[in-house]
């Protein structure tokens, strides 16, 4: 280890996160050390901290944030809605016509500080923005009032949920579990899909992500065994810096909805269909034949990845919301 890695006072820092130090030897006497945590932290890079440790309930909020950027926007006083994206949205690439004639529309419009705004709740404490963030970023550089009005549609949706929390409780273990989903070829221009994924420790939301794929999925199952394996890259990672802070983490378990693309995983009978697919795809194999990584099914309406992927009913996202401990 590096000198720098390590203080005079025995801590060390860890690989897999920088900011993280800790010291001791077994999981009894471990000192963990955040560097941006100064003393009982009540507030953090806008997102405020909120404790219940009777309860053992600590709750992360970026409201005060949030009604900032609608006064920013001036969607103070504007009508709430109940989902971050409207379904009836497709939004596409714009002709050379259609550019010519949006442009000057856009110009006096702040589309890229809205976008960017946004993206900063998302990544802090809002999973619940992950989808609707990914779909409205793709036309950054060339907007239109169709994609406007669909960001005006997330602050809308902010309007009546600036209070929402990721809440964290606590648990009595330290279990690493994930669920992935995918829609395939939802990507108007170029038909690729979308990966959806997140991550629980404890029970508790830590991880999420929605984007696109990088090359085109030829059928659902090879859409969702993308999904997988981009997924499980997350749980390794989520592993090793669990197992570094001296929790037990030999293994993680992987929810995934389409039971074709487990049996993929799991061996390779459907070669025929899918010995195109990269290489570098196919090392979930490997995780799952060495045990690091357990593959589960789970039902399309409990897997709480399904919101990451595209715009849902009322009821069903709210149900993934309750599942991954989005709530005021």
């Amino acid at each position: 280890m590096l000198a720098r890695d390590r203080d005079r006072r025995g801590f060390h820092r860890s690989v897999n996160d920088p900011c993280v130090y800790h010291k001791g030897s077994t999981i009894d006497d471990q000192i963990f050390l955040l560097l941006y945590d100064l003393g009982p932290a009540t507030r953090i890079l806008g997102m405020d901290i909120i404790r219940d440790r009777e309860k053992g309930v600590l709750k992360l909020s970026q409201g005060r944030y949030l009604k900032q950027v609608l006064r920013t926007f001036n969607m103070d006083d504007c009508k709430a809605v109940v989902s971050p994206i409207n379904s009836a949205m497709k939004l596409r690439s714009f002709t050379q016509e259609e550019l010519i004639r949006e442009e000057p529309l856009m110009s006096s419009i702040p589309y890229a500080s809205a976008v960017g705004s946004l993206m900063y709740a998302m990544i802090g404490s809002r999973p619940d923005l992950a989808y609707a963030i990914c779909l409205v970023n793709r036309f950054i550089a060339k907007p239109g009032r169709d994609r406007w009005a669909a960001v005006k549609w997330i602050l809308r949706y902010l309007k009546g949920a600036t209070e929402v929390c990721l809440t964290f409780t606590r648990s009595d273990h330290m279990n690493i579990e994930g669920f992935c989903d995918s829609d395939y070829a939802t990507d108007r221009d170029r038909s690729r899909s979308v990966s959806g994924y997140v991550f629980q420790v404890g029970g508790n939301t830590v991880s999420w992500r929605s984007s696109l794929q990088h090359v085109v999925a030829l059928s659902t199952t090879e859409a969702e065994y993308m999904a997988l394996t981009e997924a499980a890259k997350e749980g390794i990672w989520l592993q090793k810096i669990c197992s570094e802070l001296g929790f037990d983490s030999e293994s993680f378990k992987l929810n995934c909805d389409s039971q074709s693309a487990i049996c993929l995983a799991k061996n390779s009978v459907h070669h025929d269909r899918t010995k195109h697919i990269a290489t570098k795809v196919h090392f979930i194999r490997d995780l799952v034949n060495d045990g690091s990584v357990n593959i589960t099914k789970i039902h399309t309406t409990l897997n709480p990845a399904d919101m990451l992927t595209k715009g849902l009913p009322r009821n069903a996202f709210e149900k993934c919301l309750v599942t991954l401990k989005v709530i005021t």
